[in-house]
């Protein structure tokens, strides 16, 4: 332990006139000695005291003479110098930080320094945090297919290092807890965009992740969703055939919901169905393929964009039919067209009539 320095007058007067060190001050001195296992710091009026290695912290690079903020452990010990903390002082410290920074609802720019499953670790005026993947920015956040923890960790890593505008979400040093979000600082820009869209509008855009039911679109920060009915004017059954993650999109907005919007790429180009369907009347007798089979009918392709129904009452005298029995998918029949509602764009075709007509010829035939 080093000499104790004799006190001028005027530091006795100080010494009189200040409070004595308790037990979680936060106070400033000046280091006169670093050793080994600890480090001495003086006090000024309010005496010595030491910090000892393990309350140093990390990554600190210290020399005598230089200034440094302690907090108090133990104001006095047998030797009549104070236990002091480094590492603690930072954590007080910036938990005021931080709690100002929460009430004031700061915008404050932080860097990633390790990921899990749920989201990215933080640290802030030296207390570690959290932001989970739910308070990511749309730019940032991981789509990926069949909600895949590896990949979405895969997606969280390319994260780290990079520094992200956030703000807290939460904070409390009872519970050691300091929440971050992404998402609410930029809350107050992505309102602003969305006050400049409306449906109709034509956007560009980039395809975030690829999902059974769609495809996610990042559109300048905004999150945009192309549901499979808006992907392709044919029937779509996997979206993976037409887009894929990284692809560059122009869309139109067709809705817009709270803090996303429904976009089309089909309403991009003219509806085929349109000028395919001028090529049939009703009464005429067609051949298509059937694509689909359901209780109530089958659904029939009778060209590359036009789809048409055979309902059950329209597949056989019979009223017990059983769609499932009588066709085969991608089998090919003869139908008579009954109605097109080109509004609604609808067909309607009917089975039996075919079977009448055929019946009817052979009949006349003979």
């Amino acid at each position: 332990m080093p000499k104790t320095t004799t006190l001028t007058m005027d530091q006795l007067l100080n010494a009189t006139q200040l409070e004595a060190l308790k037990a979680g001050d936060v106070v400033e001195g000046t280091i006169t000695s670093i050793k080994k296992h600890e480090i001495w710091v003086d006090l000024g009026a309010r005496g010595i005291g030491v910090v000892l290695r393990r309350e140093i912290g990390y990554g600190q690079k210290l020399e005598e003479g230089q200034k440094v903020t302690v907090s108090v452990i133990d104001p006095e010990l047998d030797e009549g110098h104070a236990l002091l903390s480094m590492r603690r002082a930072v954590k007080d410290r910036g938990w005021e930080e931080l709690e100002r920074i929460f009430a004031e609802q700061e915008i404050v720019e932080v860097m990633p320094y390790d990921t899990n499953r749920g989201g990215l670790l933080v640290e802030l005026e030296g207390i570690r945090g959290f932001l989970p993947v739910s308070q990511l920015a749309v730019g940032h956040y991981p789509r990926v297919n069949g909600a895949d923890k590896d990949e979405i960790l895969q997606k969280l890593n390319a994260l780290t290092n990079i520094p992200l505008k956030v703000r807290i979400l939460d904070v409390s040093r009872k519970e050691n807890k300091l929440i971050f979000s992404e998402k609410e600082a930029v809350k107050d820009e992505m309102a602003a965009r969305f006050a400049n869209l409306k449906p109709g509008d034509v956007v560009d855009g980039v395809i975030t992740g690829v999902i059974d039911f769609g495809a996610f679109v990042n559109v300048d920060g905004i999150e945009g969703l192309i549901h499979i009915s808006e992907i392709s004017w044919e029937r779509v059954d996997n979206p993976r055939n037409y887009v894929k993650i990284g692809d560059k999109v122009k869309a139109k907005i067709i809705a817009i919901d709270k803090d996303r919007l429904s976009l089309s790429l089909k309403q991009m180009t003219e509806d085929p169905w349109l000028s395919e369907v001028k090529s049939f009347k009703k009464g005429d007798v067609v051949e298509g393929k059937i694509t689909r089979i359901t209780p109530f009918g089958a659904f029939v392709q009778l060209s590359p964009s036009v789809e048409a129904l055979v309902h059950v009452s329209e597949m056989s005298d019979d009223e017990s039919v059983d769609p499932e029995k009588l066709f085969q998918l991608n089998e090919k029949k003869q139908f008579t067209v009954l109605d097109i509602d080109t509004d609604n764009r609808k067909i309607a075709l009917s089975l039996k009539k075919s079977k009448q007509r055929k019946a009817k010829a052979a009949k006349e035939s003979k």
